[in-house]
């Protein structure tokens, strides 16, 4: 009897801690949560107070009523709570309400003045003094009270929402029924009854699932507390981390009792191994995930503290946590969201199209990359859904007429696509990798992963108007440069009109002929300086079909008398484009003389034609200096940025980038320094750019 009455006391109060931790941790709220919390550990309390005297008989009795009144009081003070809407709508029930509520405390009051010290259970007194007579008499009364609050509530709340109250009234009415029971046999007879005494914990224990219900019910008894995730990860953690300790202590105390001569040494090297696991643990990426996972499933109503993941996103995007291009942060800040590992990004071009423009913990996107994706972008633009890969897989049919190329579905680890979508129209989109923990998708990571791709695309489109601003700017510079360069040549034809006037006077005048052949011999080198500094950016008027081996074949031979002088490589049958002929020459002689002044003469600079997938490539590989990630990331396609000083303008590789991709094209360079560069131009066939109009048309 003694053993269960301690087991069902001890249940009562972990039960009972259990509730308001979950109270705390699991919802938010006002007045009357407050006052639930209370109740709730007060009665842990209470109920660890008297398993603690049922095994040990070590705390004062004086404590042990005060505790019961305590307890009692504050379920008795949560009813009344309850009912004061109710006795706001009659001036007479609120009166009497105020008058049950100054009985009560002044009953409390009585209850908890120490009498004589008492010794529970002893049979061998005869007789109890008047103390404790009226001691189980006003727990009577309170119980009583108790019991007619609880009819009161069930009868002044609405039939319609009765629901909501019917297990709270069922569990605190067989509380205080058990206790009305419980103290009037004691006064009574006059003594407490030990079976009943020590089934209280558990009946107790029993009605904590049915408080709980009712509390989840009614949202407006919640708890206007807030608990971060991250103190409830790091709590548990810590906890956890104790609770391994101790138990590997103990292991270890052992293995040195028991392990004879050699126990110590085996206790030493048994803790640092314990030791060694526990950091391995700690930094375990998968584990935290599933920590993390766990406690967001188990013990919030949310799986999302939005505040904190906005925080993130935005601290992440501001670039405050790390110096990575503003496109990888972007994939990371998508990333982190759903506790994924890498993922890449494509972004929509000036031309429409859409490429792989970064990678973070993936590999790169090849050149296939930017093919087959019409059919996704239409509708991702339209329905705006991340889609699910391996759900399209299975069922392909839930995402109506959505095409995915196949490079796409055999990409290792992928596993969603996030639309980015900025002032209605489709900015680009997020491949995100499959998680280090498996967890099922719901509505809340939709919405999130949407919201936050909203704000990701409002970055990428703001930085995307300051780098077009700024290109603005030194175009507005280079304007400037020309009305400059306007004006000498004006100078220029000024001279040169002059020598043409005075030519018919004085042709046989040898000192004139001299004078007007220094002045033609420094009008061209100013001329030929100028040209130098300047290129025409002004396209034919009208494309037409270039045959690529013969064009690149005639730019090698004039290119050939450069060292390392260059190799072709082309195929065996004709390669046609539609494209600008002059423009398209000026291009491919840029990249071939950028490969050359980049390379020692005893280097080699190779051009390699060939054709796939609708597709004419053109490869310019050199063995010269070459470049890093971040020089091709920052600097190599940017307007007015150049390496050659005051020879060049820095506008080359812009301009070949801008032609390519004006014409349907797209540029992919590959380079590692002191190894080489690998210039690739992917260029539409002219069929292929013939057929897709004839299908726009049609």
């Amino acid at each position: 009897m003694l053993e269960f009455g301690v087991l069902g006391y001890s249940a009562a109060a972990f039960a009972f801690f259990i509730l308001a931790v979950l109270l705390i941790t699991s919802w938010r709220g006002k007045t009357q949560g407050g006052m639930l919390l209370f109740a709730a550990l007060i009665t842990s309390i209470w109920a660890a107070v008297l398993a603690i005297q049922a095994a040990y008989q070590i705390i004062p009795v004086a404590l042990v009523w005060a505790a019961e009144v305590l307890r009692t009081l504050a379920w008795l003070a949560f009813l009344i709570r309850l009912l004061l809407p109710s006795a706001e709508q009659q001036s007479a029930y609120t009166k009497s309400l105020k008058i049950v509520r100054t009985l009560v405390v002044l009953l409390c009051i009585l209850l908890i003045i120490p009498f004589d010290d008492f010794l529970l259970f002893n049979t061998e007194i005869p007789y109890f003094n008047l103390g404790f007579d009226l001691r189980f008499l006003g727990q009577v009364l309170l119980a009583l009270c108790g019991v007619v609050l609880i009819e009161q509530l069930f009868r002044n709340t609405p039939a319609d929402e009765r629901w909501g109250i019917k297990y709270l009234c069922l569990g605190l009415g067989g509380l205080f029924v058990f206790d009305f029971y419980l103290f009037s046999d004691a006064l009574l007879f006059r003594r407490i009854d030990g079976d009943i005494w020590y089934a209280r914990g558990a009946v107790n224990a029993l009605i904590v699932p049915l408080i709980a219900v009712a509390s989840a019910r009614n949202p407006q008894w919640s708890v206007d507390l807030f608990v971060s995730r991250r103190m409830v990860f790091h709590t548990t953690s810590l906890f956890g981390a104790g609770l391994y300790m101790l138990l590997m202590a103990v292991a270890g105390y052992y293995v040195k009792l028991y392990g004879g001569e050699w126990g110590a040494i085996l206790q030493i090297t048994f803790l640092f191994a314990a030791g060694i696991a526990l950091l391995a643990i700690f930094f375990s990426g998968s584990l935290r995930a599933k920590v993390k996972v766990f406690l967001n499933k188990h013990f919030f109503n949310y799986r999302y503290d939005y505040r904190e993941e906005w925080l993130c996103l935005i601290n992440i995007l501001s670039g405050e946590e790390g110096h990575r291009p503003l496109q990888e942060r972007a994939i990371s800040a998508m990333a982190g969201i759903v506790e994924s590992p890498g993922g890449l990004l494509w972004l929509r071009e000036d031309n429409g199209a859409y490429s792989n423009v970064a990678h973070w913990n993936l590999p790169e996107v090849g050149v296939e990359g930017s093919s087959g994706l019409a059919s996704l972008m239409c509708f991702l633009e339209q329905r705006q859904w991340v889609v699910d890969l391996e759900e399209y897989r299975e069922a392909p049919s839930f995402y109506a007429d959505l095409e995915l190329p196949g490079w796409l579905l055999k990409l290792e680890r992928a596993w969603l696509l996030v639309p980015l979508q900025h002032d209605t129209k489709l900015q680009g989109f997020v491949l995100l990798a499959t998680p280090r923990v498996k967890h099922p998708l719901n509505w809340e990571n939709m919405d999130l992963l949407k919201t936050a791709g909203c704000q990701v695309a409002s970055y990428l489109a703001l930085n995307r108007a300051a780098m077009a601003l700024a290109e603005a700017q030194q175009f507005e510079g280079f304007n400037r440069l020309s009305a400059f360069v306007i004006h000498d040549l004006k100078n220029l034809i000024a001279q040169l009109s002059l020598v043409t006037k005075n030519a018919v006077r004085h042709k046989n005048n040898p000192a004139f002929i001299d004078d007007a052949m220094h002045t033609i011999d420094n009008s061209v080198s100013k001329m030929s300086r100028l040209m130098a500094q300047m290129r025409s950016a002004m396209p034919g008027d009208n494309r037409s079909q270039v045959e690529l081996n013969g064009m690149l074949r005639d730019l090698v031979l004039e290119r050939s008398s450069q060292k390392p002088a260059p190799v072709f490589k082309g195929t065996g049958e004709e390669v046609m484009i539609l494209a600008y002929r002059d423009r398209m020459g000026a291009v491919f002689g840029h990249v071939i003389q950028n490969a050359q002044d980049a390379t020692p003469s005893d280097g080699s600079v190779e051009i390699r034609l060939h054709s796939e997938s609708g597709q004419a490539i053109v490869e310019v590989h050199d063995t010269g200096s070459g470049m890093d990630e971040t020089f091709i990331r920052e600097r190599l396609f940017r307007p007015f940025d150049s390496t050659k000083g005051l020879t060049g303008m820095g506008i080359g590789a812009y301009e070949c980038r801008e032609f390519v991709n004006a014409i349907g094209g797209q540029v992919l360079v590959s380079s590692r320094p002191d190894v080489g560069t690998v210039f690739t131009m992917v260029l539409p066939l002219a069929q292929t750019m013939f057929t897709d109009k004839q299908k726009a048309i049609t």
